[in-house]
């Protein structure tokens, strides 16, 4: 056993082990002050839901209340592990400021109401709206937050209830990139690699992707493999030094918004050398000599002047790759929030395309989600797409989907692309759609340019719902407000970024007359009163396993195929890996083994569309493309900035997140340990851009870009030159004071702008063009940054980020095998 301050060692100690050797296990635990392990009445099951790796764990109950959680040592994700944010995040479960009861808006302002009040004012505005205006005059703004049994209900009382093409989720901010990557190179989505490809690997790239700070078990697996003997070699792409960055062979630091430069110049190096698998490509793929003729001049000496990054580092990290024998990549914000997102994340599936890296141990790719439960949107079809990754543009999946639901498939819209959440937005804001429903997230935090959102949320004509467990800024706009449960207060399955399902348990029951998110939902299609085409109720269960069982159905033959799976096989043991089924009963720990891909067009999920424009390609030129289902290679052109940096805005700035908050801190603000280790924003920049401007640490710069201002303190650290860093958690609302702040200046969306990639419609968030002036100095006191992370500070004088006595956690590695 080992105490330890997690705050301080957020990966904790560490476990060695060699290439093709299990992960040892390490046990995590952390319970609220004064309660042992012999006070514990139940542990419930469940898997982390503030991050996307899906850390198995285990919920302390003690008198109905969370006092805590443990790591799961059987589970197949973390062997045990627990992240900062799974060890003290379940603490906003208690918070006091929990919504409790049903608001709605009078003269004005919102007051506490009782159930059937609020959802008959949902109700009746709905079906409103369905006389007056149709089923276009309704949205719905979901999250990466639910289970999936409340994914497909929605999606279900969307699509065949209401008729509405109009829904996505957060998702759209986070993920729509990798499923879109995904469906232009496998013609569908789902992840080709598993966590335990890392077991293998003797090269992991990491593009975009901070995952010391995003996913830190993962992180944790990596930095075991990298004590152990073999290690594998790492190649990090980032424009900031992170901690990835610091344990990188390789590290490239390109100019933001030049990742498909970069990524041409890899590809370029691996055809001139030959490192490709030719056997492989001939048999498997299509579309190489497109790629040949695209990559034509993208040589490295050019990609290393528009990128400004060493040419010997590009050739160095195209060796690496081109010469590995079991190659890792993993994808994230930094390219999918960025500039030609599509296009820079297809490159990387082109390298394991071109090289044969795929379906195989140490062979795998992982285009990962941002967020816990982002896969279950995507595979239920409350995020846009259909469910089970049916394609909606063939008129077979609309009709097998008609039949599975018992409706007209002239009920299923599907008369052009589903609609992304920033057209959402946009038709809000022209008035075509008048009741918005937005379920666990917060658009007015973590939407692009924050002035027009809140402008477009608070207009008299919109009906606005929302569905949360805080009253958060979005919230604060809403007509109706329903008090949902949360993670532990409900039961659910949800699935992670390799495919992994875990099942979560109620441990404890919902503050005052909150209620879960899958009960509110049944009550909304039972008072619109929607019906199949035989006259029964179109929503057929009422209990979370009942709706896993009718999903099951659904995904029957389809890649994401959970037939194989029930609660009861899910319960005591690890998390099962899509597809489960009779020809996989355990589950498949990789796909597209043996290049066996779901590409044929009578049954892939997506034809693709253009890189550039974003149109989409037609049944007829796809099957001429690729009549026999085969990997696609996909080209893409270079091109400029929509806002590159001019003489008044001469800096580029981009936005992420810290380890030790997740998405608008709407809980993890609420749990201590967390919020002390980041309690305020700050910016990032540069030694040397300091040293230029005359500016010292903790000074308080204030950042504007066209769309509106940020003040807060200045961390110099290693970024770029060029590049300015703001963490995007910091909302309007100051939840850990529990008061409105002056003004609007600590969120960073107040300073981005409406522009999103052609082909995900994800946006941009990471190439704004920015000046940045000093409004005070310091006064000796240094930016509330983290130290442990990518924004430790170039200075040593700053005090290192430590926890309180609360922060200790422990960490029982006696099973491990291996040194600590």
């Amino acid at each position: 056993m080992r105490r330890t301050d997690r705050i301080a060692e957020p990966w904790g100690s560490r476990t060695p082990y060699g290439p093709g050797e299990p992960w040892p296990v390490r046990v995590d635990s952390y319970l609220a002050d004064g309660v042992t392990a012999d006070d514990v009445q139940h542990w419930a099951q469940s898997a982390s839901i503030l991050h996307s790796n899906g850390d198995a764990l285990d919920i302390a109950v003690v008198d109905g209340r969370i006092v805590g959680v443990r790591g799961r040592a059987i589970d197949r994700t973390n062997h045990g592990r627990l992240g900062p944010k799974d060890l003290y995040g379940w603490q906003a479960n208690n918070s006091p400021d929990r919504l409790t009861r049903p608001l709605i808006r009078r003269d004005g302002e919102l007051v506490e109401t009782d159930w059937d009040t609020a959802m008959d004012a949902v109700a009746s505005r709905t079906r409103e709206l369905l006389c007056e205006l149709g089923p276009s005059s309704i949205g719905f703004y979901t999250t990466g937050q639910l289970f999936l049994e409340e994914y497909y209900t929605l999606g279900l009382i969307a699509h065949a209830g209401i008729g509405t093409n109009h829904v996505d989720g957060n998702t759209r901010l986070c993920t729509a990139t990798a499923a879109t990557a995904l469906k232009q190179s496998f013609a569908s989505d789902g992840q080709p690699g598993s966590y335990t490809d890392i077991d293998h690997a003797d090269v992991v790239c990491l593009y975009g992707h901070n995952m010391a700070e995003t996913q830190t078990v993962l992180w944790t697996r990596i930095l075991d493999r990298l004590a152990g003997p073999n290690p594998p070699r790492i190649v990090c792409v980032d424009p900031r030094r992170t901690p990835v960055a610091d344990h990188a062979t390789v590290h490239l630091a390109p100019r933001p918004g030049t990742n498909v430069m970069l990524m041409n110049a890899l590809l370029h190096e691996l055809l001139d050398h030959d490192w490709i698998d030719h056997e492989y490509v001939d048999a498997h793929a299509v579309g190489l000599a497109e790629l040949r003729k695209m990559l034509q001049g993208h040589t490295v000496e050019h990609a290393a002047e528009v990128c400004d990054i060493p040419a010997d580092d590009l050739r160095e990290a195209a060796r690496l790759i081109g010469t590995s024998q079991q190659l890792v990549s993993t994808v994230l914000q930094g390219f999918y929030q960025s500039h030609q997102a599509t296009a820079a994340s297809v490159q990387v599936n082109n390298i394991h395309i071109l090289r044969g890296m795929l379906g195989r141990p140490g062979c795998g790719i992982l285009q990962m989600n941002g967020q816990p439960t982002a896969q279950n949107t995507r595979e239920c079809g409350a995020d846009g797409d259909l469910p089970a990754f049916r394609n909606w543009s063939n008129d077979a999946h609309i009709e097998e989907l008609a039949r599975v639901w018992n409706v007209d498939p002239m009920d299923i819209p599907h008369y052009t692309a589903p609609t992304h959440a920033m057209q959402i937005m946009r038709y809000v804001e022209d008035g075509s759609i008048r009741l918005l429903y937005v379920t666990a997230t917060n658009p007015a935090v973590s939407m692009p340019e924050l002035a027009r959102m809140r402008e477009i949320l608070s207009q008299d004509r919109l009906f606005l719902v929302v569905q949360d467990i805080f009253l958060s800024e979005t919230a604060q706009l809403a007509d109706v407000v329903l008090p949902a449960a949360t993670w532990g207060e409900k039961t659910g399955t949800f699935t992670n970024v390799d495919r992994t399902v875990h099942l979560s348990e109620k441990a404890v029951d919902p503050p005052g007359d909150a209620r879960a998110d899958l009960d509110i939902l049944i009550d909304y299609a039972r008072r619109l009163d929607l019906r199949d085409k035989d006259g029964a109720p179109l929503v057929k269960w009422s209990t979370p396993e009942e709706a896993f069982e009718g999903w099951k159905d659904c995904s029957r033959g389809r890649p994401c195929d959970y037939t194989g799976i029930t609660y009861d096989k899910l319960r005591g043991g690890s998390g099962i890996q899509w597809p489960c089924n009779d020809e996989h009963p355990d589950g498949a720990e990789r796909i597209y083994v043996d290049g066996e891909f779901w590409a044929q067009p009578g049954y892939c999920e997506s034809y693709g569309c253009d890189l550039v424009t974003g149109s989409p390609v037609e049944p007829t030129e796809y099957r001429a493309l690729n009549p026999a289902g085969k990997a696609i290679i996909k080209a893409a052109e270079y091109l400029p900035l929509h806002e590159p940096p001019s003489e008044k805005f001469p800096y580029q700035l981009i936005t992420g997140r810290t380890l030790y908050h997740f998405h608008t801190r709407t809980k993890t603000a609420r749990a201590p340990q967390l919020q002390g280790a980041a309690p305020e924003v700050w910016v990032e920049a540069s030694t040397g851009d300091a040293t230029r401007e005359g500016w010292s640490e903790g000074d308080i710069l204030q950042v504007t870009t066209p769309r509106g201002e940020v003040t807060a303190r200045l961390r110099i650290g290693g970024i770029r030159d060029g590049v300015l860093f703001l963490p995007f958690h910091y909302g309007y609302w100051d939840v850990s004071s529990g008061h409105e702040p002056d003004g609007h200046g600590r969120a960073a969306n107040e300073l981005t702008f409406t522009d999103w990639d052609p082909a995900s419609k994800q946006p941009i968030f990471k190439t704004a063009a920015a000046a940045a002036v000093r409004v005070a100095e310091s006064g000796g006191v240094p930016a509330p940054a983290p130290t442990t992370t990518a924004s430790r500070p170039v200075t040593s004088a700053v005090p290192p980020t430590r926890g309180d006595p609360s922060a200790m956690a422990l960490e029982d590695a006696a099973t491990a095998g291996g040194a600590r």
